[in-house]
């Protein structure tokens, strides 16, 4: 995770190291009347708690007893979730005050309940998951918290949508499961970052190859003036206060990006035209012309802008910008499935045949790199290449 420069947790709490706490959450849900005891298990009572499922908004004849679970007919109600089971043999146990015997372990969802109570109080702030996890086990977690201690409360629940490969959802039996280690193996890790951000938190990510592909962190194009800028931040924090519609606001960094690139375009131009003329100019024409310190500045505060933005968004390489791109280059050469050398060897048999005029050959050479995700560029200084979204070839 440190990889995809995600902060680690303040702390990582065991559910064995807090049995006290849930035993004590258990017995004042009790107290309050909201759960009852059979033969040492203690149980949930969805009749005794009015706000049950106002998390997810489902009806009571939603639920179908015995889909997920086998359905204990001793309950009094089929949707009224365990809080402490008995233990059965070979189970993890503790002694509590409510089993037939002296051990039982805790149930599903009250784990949760007593830690964050514990760690972060009855009231926070954000609590997240996957939103499969809405019903039932973030329903039933709020509804105890609240049976417990009335005034709990989460101020936003955040619920992230499903990883699926290929429109596919992922499944070990259909071969199409994958772990973040597989893709970064392949991948820079900032490409996957870029590539979950593109989507919206709450909606189902498509995995796939070609996706990915998309998000290499290459020829991103920078932006131009003050106004720009502040019209640039401006829009970062509306969208980011929108429900953390980061696609909105990566869509927007294109605009100070493509202005980086027309400054130094411009400057390039400038410093050209500025040689040839140097002795031509008249006083008032240098005084009215755009000076090349000026593009300087104006790209040093809009790189101060994308890279104050990228930061926050957890994009900018914890390397540095060339650590980055060697890389970027190390993966794209992995995927293509060749050497650094064997690439030199192919760009060096690709300059021979542009000096023999045999263009046909030069332009194999690079249609078939091109096919392998690395794009060639010829430079008065000589040919550099860069890792790029694989081109079809005619023939696929």
């Amino acid at each position: 995770m440190s990889e995809l420069q995600c902060l680690p947790p303040t702390r990582e709490p065991r559910v064995t190291e807090h049995i006290e706490q849930i035993i004590d959450l258990i017995t004042k849900i009790m107290d309050n009347g909201k759960a009852y005891t059979i033969e040492g298990d203690v149980y949930f009572s969805v009749d005794n708690f009015p706000d049950y499922l106002s998390l997810s908004g489902r009806k009571v004849d939603h639920n179908l007893p015995g889909k997920r679970v086998t359905v204990d007919t001793r309950k009094r109600n089929p949707a009224d979730f365990a809080l402490w089971k008995s233990a059965k043999e070979g189970e993890p146990s503790w002694e509590s005050p409510w089993g037939l015997g002296p051990l039982g372990r805790p149930g599903w969802h009250i784990e949760c309940s007593a830690m964050s109570a514990h760690y972060l109080g009855k009231v926070f702030d954000i609590h997240g998951g996957g939103k499969d996890l809405i019903f039932p086990h973030h329903e039933n977690e709020l509804a105890q918290s609240q049976a417990a201690y009335p005034e709990s409360e989460v101020k936003c629940w955040m619920h992230n949508g499903f990883v699926n490969k290929d429109g596919q959802k992922m499944a070990k039996a259909d071969k199409n499961f994958f772990t973040i280690r597989d893709i970064i193996s392949l991948y820079h890790p900032m490409a996957l970052r870029l590539f979950l951000m593109r989507t919206h938190y709450r909606s189902d990510v498509n995995h796939s190859d070609t996706a990915l592909q998309e998000c290499k962190l290459e020829n991103y194009i920078p932006a131009d003036d003050q106004k720009l800028i502040d019209e640039n931040h401006s829009k970062f924090l509306e969208k980011m206060s929108d429900d953390l519609h980061t696609t909105a606001v990566l869509d927007h960094l294109l605009v100070p990006l493509r202005a980086i690139n027309n400054n130094l375009s411009d400057l390039k131009k400038l410093q050209q035209r500025l040689d040839h003329q140097k002795k031509k100019q008249s006083l008032r024409q240098k005084q009215q012309q755009k000076k090349p310190e000026d593009y300087v500045q104006t790209l040093v505060a809009l790189q101060n802008e994308v890279k104050e933005k990228l930061s926050i968004l957890g994009l900018m390489p914890s390397s540095s910008l060339a650590e980055a791109l060697r890389q970027l280059k190390e993966k794209a050469l992995k995927r293509a499935g060749m050497t650094a050398e064997q690439l030199h060897q192919l760009i060096e048999q690709r300059i021979l045949a542009r000096k023999n005029k045999d263009f046909a050959e030069s332009d194999r050479i690079r249609t078939d790199l091109s096919a392998l995700g690395i794009a060639l560029m010829d430079e008065p200084t000589g040919t550099l290449w860069k890792p790029s979204e694989p081109e079809l070839t005619g023939e696929s």
